[in-house]
């Protein structure tokens, strides 16, 4: 009995302090020390919540930069990789289907599909792209919005600005968040009129 009521007594204090106590402080510490990020990095205009910039969303209106595919159609709940292996028939189809609607979408001729807009990420939820896939997709851009050659240098520009390094300067890839991208590029449109 007394082996009992000791297993019982720690349960308790183990509960209350590994189920109660530390994720109140750590929630606090870390509400306090990076607020945007605690609570999800919402992107808002005004007082309206427009997406995260740690979740990618769908965009595919031409007059957009488009996201890397995504195998859950950009649903965070049942986010995942669609995990098929490299010989897998149904890959391969999948990648020749987003293939294809890159280039038939307008684009600077001879430019090679990078590789991020034909593979879908990990997560099926990556807010970034490559820096690369964001300049093939400048023509299509252009095009849809009737953009003259300055407003696609300074399409050019906003790339270049909203390029960050990999992290810690060595891992993954210089990357462009899509969101991001495209909010300025709707600010761009508005001090064109």
């Amino acid at each position: 009995m007394q082996m009992f009521k000791t297993a019982l007594r720690v349960l308790l204090v183990l509960t209350v302090l590994t189920g109660i106590i530390y994720p109140l402080v750590i929630t606090g510490v870390v509400q306090l020390l990076f607020p945007g990020r605690a609570n999800g990095s919402l992107v808002r205009r005004g007082d309206q919540t427009i997406g995260s910039a740690l979740v990618g969303q769908d965009f595919s209106d031409y007059r957009y930069f488009w996201p890397r595919p995504s195998a859950t159609n950009y649903n965070a709940m049942p986010s995942g990789a669609a995990n098929l292996g490299p010989t897998s028939q149904q890959l391969r189809t999948l990648t020749d289907a987003r293939r294809a609607r890159m280039q038939q979408s307008p684009h600077e001729p001879g430019r090679p599909l990078p590789w991020d807009m034909a593979s879908a990420s990990g997560s099926g939820l990556d807010p970034d792209i490559s820096a690369e896939a964001a300049q093939y997709q400048v023509t299509r851009i252009a095009m849809a919005r009737a953009l003259d050659s300055l407003a696609v240098s300074r399409v050019m520009e906003l790339i270049g600005i909203h390029t960050m390094a990999p992290t810690f300067g060595v891992l993954g890839e210089p990357r462009v968040n899509v969101l991001a991208l495209n909010l300025a590029l709707d600010s761009l449109e508005a001090e064109r009129k």
